[in-house]
C-alpha cells in the first residue's frame, strides 16, 4: 500500500540556497495540502558529499508539534513530551525573529568553546592527525602546535561527531560567534559538517534535558556565522595583508605553506568568510585600510569568481582604503573536472611538498612576448587585478604545469618592491610622499599607543611611519601599495587635528 506524507521534498529542478554551504542545492520540504513551503531550514542540499545537509522534518518533531497544535486547538491533547516542547519553543522562535531586528548579538558560551581545547583531544583529531602522519607531505609538529594556536583549532572528544575537528570563528574582540564542527577522512576530504550548538541542542533532544540558558538566547542569533574565520587576529597585525579564502580549512593550508604572521611582517594573515554567500560588506568591512589578496573557488561556470569580485568593486567604493586583488590562478589553470568538483586552493596545495615552498624565487618581466615564444619557451601568463584600476602584473614561470608555485609566485610578487621598481604606471606619488616626509619630519610624533582607526592600535609610531615611507618610496605610483599612502595620510590627520 503507498504511503502518503503530508510534508515531501519539492519536486522539479528548484533549487535554493542550502542553510550548511550557501550553494544553490538545496531542495525544499512543501505541505502537500497547501502547496506552501516549510520553515526555510527543512529541506535536503544535494551535495552529498561535500554538504549533505538534511533536516527532516519527521525525524526532528516538526511533524508531531504540527499534529500536535491540530490536537491542542480540538481540545484532545496537552504536549507531553520534552522533545516536542522544546521543537515548538525553538520553531515559534524561528518564525518571530525576523519581527525583533534590534536584537542583541548573543556569543557562544566561552567555557563550552574552552572543552574543545583539551591538549588530550588532538590526538583523536582526524584532521590534525592526517597532517601529522597521514597526508603526501606531513607536517612537522611545531607548525601544527602553531596552526592550531594560531586558529585555536580544538576537537570534539566524545558523542556525536567525537574526533572531528572545530574551526572557531571568533571576531575581532575575541568574542566567539560560532564553533563549526567538520569530519574529515584519511585524505582530508571533508565527510561531514555540523555546527557545535547544534550538536548541542540535539543531545539535549536526544537526552530529554533542558536547553543551557546561555544556548537558548544563542538560538535567537538570526546569523550564527557573523564573523570571518581568523578575524581575531587582525588586531594582532594590523599592519599585515591579508589573504581571503572560502573555507577555514584553505586558510589553515595557506597559514602552513606560506608562512605565519609572527614570522615576518609581510607575511599574510590567512582568513576565511565561511561560504560563497558570505562575501559580504558586513563581514569584510572589518579589513578597512588593508590590502586583500583573494583566492576564490572554482566553479563550474565562473560564477563564485565573478560575483567575489563584483562584490570587491561595491565594497572598495564603501570603504577606498581597502585593496583588493584577486587572484584568477585557479580559473586559468583548474580542469573541467575541477571545476566540476568546486576545487579551492588547499586541493592544490595539499598534493605538493610545503618545505618547496621555501625555496621559490620570483621573474617579473614587463616586456610583452609573442604567444609563440611564450609557448616555445614553456611558459604562461599569469595576471593578478587589481580591482579599482585594472591595474596588472604579468608574472612568468618555468614551471608552467605547477599551479601552487604559481600561488606561491602569485602572492609573493607583492613582497618584492626592488624588484618591481622599474615599472611604469600612469600616476606617481612624488609630491605626496615629499610632503608626507617634510610634515613627520618637522611634527612631534606621539611616544605612545595611539587609535589609528575603528579597528586598529598603532603601538609605535615612529616605526609605523618609517616602515610606511619605505614602502611607498620603493613602490612609487604602485596602486597595489596605495593602502600604506592612505594610512600615511590619515596619520597626518589625526596628528593635525591633536594639536
Amino acid at each position: 500500500m503507498k504511503i502518503e506524507y503530508l510534508y515531501i521534498l519539492e519536486i522539479g529542478s528548484k533549487k535554493f540556497p542550502c542553510p550548511e554551504c550557501g550553494k544553490r542545492s538545496f531542495v525544499r520540504y512543501i505541505n502537500t495540502e497547501t502547496r506552501e513551503y516549510l520553515h526555510k531550514d527543512y529541506g535536503r542540499c544535494d551535495r552529498e558529499s561535500k554538504c549533505a545537509y538534511h533536516l527532516n522534518p519527521y525525524l526532528d518533531g516538526y511533524a508531531a508539534m504540527i499534529q500536535e497544535d491540530k490536537q491542542r486547538a480540538a481540545g484532545v491533547t496537552t504536549v507531553n513530551s520534552v522533545k516536542q516542547k522544546y521543537i515548538y519553543s525553538r520553531q515559534r522562535h524561528l518564525n518571530s525573529f525576523k519581527a525583533h531586528p534590534g536584537t542583541k548579538t548573543v556569543y557562544f558560551d566561552f567555557e563550552t568553546f574552552k572543552a574543545t581545547l583539551k591538549p588530550e583531544g588532538y590526538e583523536q583529531n582526524v584532521f590534525i592527525q592526517n597532517l601529522l602522519y597521514q597526508i603526501k607531505f606531513p607536517f612537522e609538529a611545531d607548525k601544527i602546535t602553531k596552526v592550531i594556536e594560531l586558529y585555536r583549532l580544538g576537537t570534539i572528544t566524545e558523542g556525536y561527531r567525537v574526533g572531528a575537528v572545530t574551526f572557531p570563528f571568533i571576531d575581532l574582540e575575541g568574542n566567539i560567534r560560532t564553533v563549526q564542527v567538520k569530519e574529515f577522512d584519511t585524505g582530508n576530504h571533508t565527510t561531514g559538517t555540523d555546527f557545535l550548538h547544534s550538536i548541542l541542542e540535539k543531545g539535549c533532544i536526544r537526552n530529554k534535558e533542558p536547553l543551557p540558558d546561555w544556548l537558548k538566547a544563542y538560538a535567537n542569533n538570526e546569523k550564527k556565522v557573523s564573523c570571518l574565520f581568523g578575524e581575531h587576529l587582525l588586531k594582532k597585525f594590523p599592519f599585515h595583508p591579508v589573504a581571503l579564502v572560502e573555507a577555514p580549512k584553505t586558510a589553515v593550508y595557506g597559514s602552513l605553506y606560506f608562512g605565519f604572521p609572527e614570522e615576518n611582517s609581510q607575511n599574510l594573515i590567512w582568513l576565511a568568510v565561511y561560504n560563497k554567500s558570505s562575501f559580504s560588506f558586513d563581514k569584510l568591512k572589518v579589513l578597512q585600510g588593508r590590502e586583500v589578496y583573494v583566492f576564490p573557488d572554482v566553479s563550474k561556470d565562473g560564477n563564485t569568481f565573478s560575483e567575489w569580485e563584483t562584490k570587491a568593486r561595491k565594497i572598495e567604493r564603501e570603504s577606498p582604503s581597502t585593496s583588493f586583488i584577486f587572484s584568477d590562478l585557479l580559473e586559468k589553470l583548474a580542469t573541467e573536472e575541477d571545476k566540476n568538483k568546486g576545487y579551492d586552493l588547499a586541493d592544490y596545495l595539499i598534493q605538493k611538498d610545503w618545505r618547496l615552498f621555501k625555496k621559490q624565487t620570483l621573474r617579473i618581466k614587463t616586456e610583452s612576448h609573442p604567444e609563440s615564444e611564450c609557448e616555445s619557451q614553456s611558459e604562461k601568463i599569469i595576471t593578478i587585478t587589481k580591482n579599482q584600476n585594472d591595474e596588472t602584473q604579468t608574472i612568468k614561470t618555468d614551471e608552467a604545469s605547477n599551479p601552487t608555485v604559481k600561488a606561491k609566485l602569485l602572492i609573493e610578487s607583492h613582497k618584492k618592491p626592488d624588484e618591481k621598481k622599474f615599472r611604469k604606471y600612469s600616476e606617481i606619488w612624488d609630491k605626496e610622499i615629499q610632503a608626507l616626509e617634510n610634515f613627520f619630519t618637522e611634527a612631534e610624533t606621539p611616544d605612545h599607543p595611539i587609535q589609528f582607526n575603528t579597528y586598529s592600535n598603532i603601538s609605535d609610531v615612529r616605526k609605523f611611519i618609517k616602515s610606511h615611507l619605505s614602502v611607498v618610496r620603493a613602490n612609487n605610483g604602485n596602486p597595489i601599495f596605495s593602502p600604506y599612502l592612505s594610512r600615511l595620510q590619515q596619520l597626518k590627520d589625526r596628528i593635525l587635528s591633536s594639536n
